[in-house]
Parts: C-alpha cells; structure tokens; sequence
C-alpha cells in the first residue's frame, strides 16, 4: 500500500511539472489574409539587436521598438548603453532623445546614423510585410512568408522566423540600400491582437 502511494504521489508531482505547450503556428492561413492582419496590427514590440555597415564604418546596437497605434518608440544603444538615442515617432512628428517633435530631427539621425532610417517602413518591414503605402515587390519563400522584398529603393531579405503567439514572425532580416547594409537580430517578439 505504501509503495502505490509513493507511485500516486509521483505521478502527482509529475502532472504538475507539466508546461503547457505553446499553440500551433498558424501556417495554413493564405498570404492575402497575414499580410492584412500584419499590417493592421497594432500593438507589438520587439527586442533584439542591429548592426549597421555604412562603407567602411560600422556600428553595433540592442533594438528595442515599441508600437502602440501608429506610435513608434525605438530605443538603440551601444554596448552599456553607451550612445542610446530614442525616437519616437508620434502624430506630432519624430522627436529625439525626449526633445520636442521637429522636423530638424530627421537631419540629425541622418547624421548621427550615416545614412536615412527608413522608420515608417521599417514598422511594416520588421514584421516580414510591405508599407501598404508605397508600390513593392516581394518574393516568398516556404511557409509562404516572406524571403525578399524590394521597397523605396531599399532590399530587405528575410532569413530565418520565430513562432510568435501563434504564427511565424522573422527572427533575422538584412536590409541593403546604396553602401548602407543593415541587419537585425529579433530576440523576442510580443504581439497583442
């Protein structure tokens, strides 16, 4: 009797380790219908790392954006927070580093980055579909997600995706335009319907 007790309290123990598993990604759901609902959506942020390639310079950086409506936030920062700038992109306009939205922003990146951020496109981009905003081309690859597309003059090539809340979404993408060679590493997505 005690041996079936040790045996049921086991077996107890062992249920309660159980995780849950997380749900299936949806791979059946038709690339119309995704690229809808990924350009729909809303709320998102990820967190993961970039690296920059502008001719002979380079540069390396944590990336962490926040979307909220059509609010971005994105936070860069090199090694110890070393040259954190963060931008926010809001319906007053893009500020920089807390300052007060101005068009004399958009400069200042450029000039502190060495090349113009495709920041609106980029919101769309990061999460493997086009700006609905401006003409594209895409290639799409298995899974029937996205493996190129070319946009406002920009290439951006999709190598490998991560399960995120029920779908895939792209864990590395490589963005090229004119000698400036862009490539991101998502660590980790957060996407709310």
């Amino acid at each position: 009797m005690l041996r079936l007790g040790s045996l049921v309290l086991c077996c107890v123990v062992l249920v309660a380790c159980v995780t849950t598993r997380p749900a299936p990604v949806n791979l059946t759901a038709r690339w119309e219908e995704r690229v809808a609902a990924l350009q729909a959506l809303n709320l998102w942020q990820l967190d993961g790392r970039a690296a920059v390639a502008v001719g002979t310079q380079g540069w390396q950086a944590t990336l962490d954006w926040r979307q909220r409506g059509d609010s971005s936030e994105v936070h860069l920062s090199g090694p110890f927070g070393v040259g954190a700038v963060v931008l926010k992109r809001t319906a007053a306009g893009l500020s920089l580093n807390g300052e007060a939205p101005s068009d004399a922003v958009l400069g200042q990146l450029q000039e502190k980055l060495g090349f113009e951020l495709p920041l609106d496109h980029l919101r769309f981009w990061l999460l493997g579909v086009p700006d609905p905003s401006v003409a594209s081309e895409l290639k799409r690859g298995d899974q029937d997600r996205a493996l190129q597309l070319i946009q406002d003059g920009w290439s951006v090539d999709y190598d490998r995706y991560i399960p995120s809340n029920g779908d895939v979404l792209p864990a590395h993408l490589v963005l090229n335009r004119e000698g400036v060679r862009v490539r991101i590493a998502v660590d980790h997505w957060d996407v709310r319907p």
